[in-house]
Protein backbone atom coordinates (compact mmCIF):
# COMPACT_ATOMS: atom_id res chain seq x y z
CA UNK A 1 0.00 0.00 0.00
CA UNK A 2 1.37 3.45 -1.25
CA UNK A 3 1.84 5.58 1.89
CA UNK A 4 -0.27 8.40 2.36
CA UNK A 5 1.22 11.70 1.11
CA UNK A 6 -0.52 14.84 0.64
CA UNK A 7 -0.59 15.89 -3.38
CA UNK A 8 0.01 19.38 -5.16
CA UNK A 9 -1.22 20.98 -7.91
CA UNK A 10 0.05 24.24 -9.40
CA UNK A 11 -2.45 26.00 -11.18
CA UNK A 12 -2.35 29.07 -13.44
CA UNK A 13 -3.20 31.65 -11.24
CA UNK A 14 -5.89 32.86 -14.28
CA UNK A 15 -8.02 29.85 -13.62
CA UNK A 16 -11.48 31.59 -13.23
CA UNK A 17 -13.40 28.03 -12.72
CA UNK A 18 -13.74 27.75 -8.81
CA UNK A 19 -15.53 24.49 -8.82
CA UNK A 20 -12.59 22.69 -10.38
CA UNK A 21 -10.30 24.57 -7.44
CA UNK A 22 -12.97 23.88 -4.87
CA UNK A 23 -12.94 19.91 -6.23
CA UNK A 24 -9.68 19.80 -5.92
CA UNK A 25 -9.33 21.13 -2.39
CA UNK A 26 -12.17 18.99 -1.52
CA UNK A 27 -10.13 15.67 -3.08
CA UNK A 28 -7.32 16.71 -0.56
CA UNK A 29 -5.15 18.27 -3.14
CA UNK A 30 -2.88 21.48 -1.88
CA UNK A 31 -3.03 24.01 -4.38
CA UNK A 32 -0.52 26.44 -5.34
CA UNK A 33 -0.79 29.34 -7.88
CA UNK A 34 1.41 30.85 -10.21
CA UNK A 35 1.16 32.64 -13.72
CA UNK A 36 2.26 29.69 -15.76
CA UNK A 37 3.95 30.08 -19.06
CA UNK A 38 1.97 27.26 -20.58
CA UNK A 39 -0.69 25.17 -19.49
CA UNK A 40 -3.29 25.34 -16.75
CA UNK A 41 -2.20 22.44 -14.32
CA UNK A 42 1.42 21.74 -13.70
CA UNK A 43 1.25 17.65 -11.93
CA UNK A 44 4.83 16.67 -11.38
CA UNK A 45 8.00 18.01 -13.09
CA UNK A 46 7.30 16.20 -16.74
CA UNK A 47 3.39 16.23 -17.04
CA UNK A 48 1.16 19.71 -17.45
CA UNK A 49 -2.16 19.65 -18.70
CA UNK A 50 -3.85 21.98 -20.72
CA UNK A 51 -7.89 22.13 -19.81
CA UNK A 52 -9.83 23.31 -22.83
CA UNK A 53 -14.14 22.82 -22.64
CA UNK A 54 -15.47 21.33 -26.19
CA UNK A 55 -15.95 25.01 -27.58
CA UNK A 56 -12.47 26.14 -26.38
CA UNK A 57 -10.69 23.39 -28.31
CA UNK A 58 -12.85 24.00 -31.77
CA UNK A 59 -12.41 27.58 -31.75
CA UNK A 60 -8.32 27.40 -31.12
CA UNK A 61 -8.49 24.95 -34.29
CA UNK A 62 -10.31 27.42 -35.86
CA UNK A 63 -7.96 30.77 -35.02
CA UNK A 64 -5.11 28.60 -34.91
CA UNK A 65 -4.33 29.38 -31.72
CA UNK A 66 -3.96 25.27 -30.62
CA UNK A 67 -0.90 24.11 -32.56
CA UNK A 68 1.32 27.16 -31.10
CA UNK A 69 0.39 26.93 -27.80
CA UNK A 70 0.90 22.75 -27.78
CA UNK A 71 4.26 23.44 -29.37
CA UNK A 72 5.07 25.49 -26.15
CA UNK A 73 3.88 22.79 -24.19
CA UNK A 74 5.59 20.08 -26.08
CA UNK A 75 8.61 22.28 -25.32
CA UNK A 76 8.57 22.51 -21.67
CA UNK A 77 7.40 19.43 -20.20
CA UNK A 78 8.18 15.84 -21.32
CA UNK A 79 4.83 14.01 -20.91
CA UNK A 80 2.12 17.04 -22.02
CA UNK A 81 -1.22 16.63 -22.01
CA UNK A 82 -4.49 17.93 -23.09
CA UNK A 83 -7.49 17.52 -21.64
CA UNK A 84 -10.87 18.33 -23.30
CA UNK A 85 -14.04 18.77 -21.40
CA UNK A 86 -17.02 18.58 -22.25
CA UNK A 87 -20.09 16.50 -24.12
CA UNK A 88 -18.89 15.24 -27.71
CA UNK A 89 -21.25 18.03 -29.47
CA UNK A 90 -18.25 18.91 -31.86
CA UNK A 91 -19.55 21.51 -34.50
CA UNK A 92 -16.62 20.75 -36.55
CA UNK A 93 -16.50 17.76 -38.90
CA UNK A 94 -15.13 14.07 -37.69
CA UNK A 95 -12.24 14.12 -40.53
CA UNK A 96 -11.13 17.72 -38.70
CA UNK A 97 -11.09 16.98 -35.00
CA UNK A 98 -9.98 13.23 -35.75
CA UNK A 99 -7.13 14.41 -37.87
CA UNK A 100 -6.21 17.40 -35.23
CA UNK A 101 -5.65 14.86 -32.55
CA UNK A 102 -4.06 12.49 -34.66
CA UNK A 103 -1.36 15.19 -35.86
CA UNK A 104 -1.20 16.47 -32.13
CA UNK A 105 -0.44 12.89 -30.54
CA UNK A 106 2.07 12.16 -34.13
CA UNK A 107 3.66 15.46 -34.24
CA UNK A 108 3.38 17.33 -30.83
CA UNK A 109 3.56 14.24 -28.65
CA UNK A 110 0.27 15.26 -27.03
CA UNK A 111 -1.57 13.10 -24.84
CA UNK A 112 -4.95 13.08 -24.90
CA UNK A 113 -7.61 13.28 -22.04
CA UNK A 114 -11.46 13.28 -22.50
CA UNK A 115 -13.78 14.34 -19.74
CA UNK A 116 -17.88 14.52 -19.81
CA UNK A 117 -17.95 17.07 -16.73
CA UNK A 118 -15.95 19.46 -14.14
CA UNK A 119 -16.55 16.62 -11.89
CA UNK A 120 -14.85 14.34 -13.82
CA UNK A 121 -11.81 16.67 -14.50
CA UNK A 122 -11.23 16.70 -10.53
CA UNK A 123 -11.04 13.23 -10.85
CA UNK A 124 -8.55 12.84 -13.43
CA UNK A 125 -6.12 15.99 -11.89
CA UNK A 126 -6.40 13.75 -8.93
CA UNK A 127 -5.25 10.47 -10.38
CA UNK A 128 -2.88 11.81 -12.84
CA UNK A 129 -1.36 13.82 -9.36
CA UNK A 130 -1.68 10.65 -7.28
CA UNK A 131 -0.10 8.78 -10.09
CA UNK A 132 2.86 11.12 -10.84
CA UNK A 133 3.81 12.11 -6.88
CA UNK A 134 2.65 9.03 -4.94
CA UNK A 135 4.22 6.24 -7.67
CA UNK A 136 6.52 7.85 -9.37
CA UNK A 137 7.53 9.89 -6.57
CA UNK A 138 7.62 13.29 -9.23
CA UNK A 139 6.67 16.88 -7.41
CA UNK A 140 5.32 19.75 -9.29
CA UNK A 141 7.91 22.35 -9.92
CA UNK A 142 8.07 25.63 -11.05
CA UNK A 143 10.33 28.55 -10.06
CA UNK A 144 8.74 31.98 -8.45
CA UNK A 145 5.92 30.53 -6.73
CA UNK A 146 3.19 32.44 -5.31
CA UNK A 147 1.57 29.98 -2.37
CA UNK A 148 -1.75 31.88 -2.81
CA UNK A 149 -3.88 34.45 -4.08
CA UNK A 150 -3.30 37.56 -1.96
CA UNK A 151 -6.44 38.49 -0.20
CA UNK A 152 -6.92 41.47 -3.68
CA UNK A 153 -6.72 38.67 -5.90
CA UNK A 154 -9.38 36.70 -3.97
CA UNK A 155 -11.83 39.45 -3.53
CA UNK A 156 -11.39 39.71 -7.55
CA UNK A 157 -11.83 36.18 -8.34
CA UNK A 158 -15.10 36.05 -6.75
CA UNK A 159 -16.83 38.80 -7.63
CA UNK A 160 -15.45 38.33 -11.46
CA UNK A 161 -17.03 34.80 -11.12
CA UNK A 162 -20.69 35.99 -11.04
CA UNK A 163 -22.14 35.87 -14.82
CA UNK A 164 -21.98 39.22 -16.52
CA UNK A 165 -19.24 40.87 -14.26
CA UNK A 166 -15.78 39.24 -15.46
CA UNK A 167 -12.70 40.71 -13.93
CA UNK A 168 -12.71 44.83 -14.76
CA UNK A 169 -16.61 44.95 -13.20
CA UNK A 170 -15.29 43.08 -10.19
CA UNK A 171 -12.83 45.57 -10.03
CA UNK A 172 -14.73 48.35 -10.40
CA UNK A 173 -17.20 47.44 -7.39
CA UNK A 174 -14.51 46.36 -5.24
CA UNK A 175 -12.71 49.90 -5.54
CA UNK A 176 -16.37 51.49 -4.83
CA UNK A 177 -17.82 49.64 -2.10
CA UNK A 178 -14.51 48.54 -0.47
CA UNK A 179 -15.40 45.28 0.50
CA UNK A 180 -17.20 42.15 -1.00
CA UNK A 181 -19.56 42.01 1.94
CA UNK A 182 -20.61 45.90 1.17
CA UNK A 183 -21.44 44.75 -2.17
CA UNK A 184 -23.62 41.76 -0.63
CA UNK A 185 -25.51 44.37 0.83
CA UNK A 186 -25.73 46.97 -1.66
CA UNK A 187 -29.27 47.70 -3.12
CA UNK A 188 -29.67 47.86 -7.16
CA UNK A 189 -29.74 51.58 -6.74
CA UNK A 190 -26.70 51.66 -4.90
CA UNK A 191 -25.04 48.88 -7.25
CA UNK A 192 -25.71 51.25 -10.24
CA UNK A 193 -23.60 54.06 -8.70
CA UNK A 194 -20.87 51.63 -10.35
CA UNK A 195 -19.64 52.59 -13.55
CA UNK A 196 -20.95 50.04 -16.47
CA UNK A 197 -23.45 48.16 -13.96
CA UNK A 198 -27.16 49.70 -15.35
CA UNK A 199 -30.70 48.43 -13.75
CA UNK A 200 -30.84 45.02 -15.36
CA UNK A 201 -27.23 43.92 -14.21
CA UNK A 202 -27.92 45.39 -10.56
CA UNK A 203 -30.85 43.25 -10.66
CA UNK A 204 -29.11 39.99 -11.62
CA UNK A 205 -26.32 40.61 -9.00
CA UNK A 206 -28.82 40.71 -6.86
CA UNK A 207 -30.49 37.96 -7.57
CA UNK A 208 -27.93 35.57 -7.55
CA UNK A 209 -26.58 36.97 -4.16
CA UNK A 210 -29.94 36.83 -2.90
CA UNK A 211 -30.93 33.25 -4.14
CA UNK A 212 -31.77 30.37 -1.88
CA UNK A 213 -28.76 27.63 -2.73
CA UNK A 214 -30.37 24.48 -4.58
CA UNK A 215 -33.05 26.79 -6.28
CA UNK A 216 -31.77 25.71 -9.33
CA UNK A 217 -32.03 28.36 -11.43
CA UNK A 218 -29.63 28.91 -14.51
CA UNK A 219 -27.60 32.01 -14.09
CA UNK A 220 -27.21 33.54 -17.60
Amino acid sequence: MAQEKELRIIVDNRERDLSIIEGLSSNGVDITFAQLPVGDYIVSDRICIERKTVGDFENSIIDNRLFEQVSRLNESFTKPMLLIEGEDDFRLGNNVIVGTMLRLYTDYNLQMLRSDSKEQTVSILSKVAEREQVQENREPRLLGLKKAYSTDQWQLLILGSMPGVGPKLARNLISHFKSIRNVVNASAEELQEVDKIGKKKAIRINEILDSEFGSGETAT
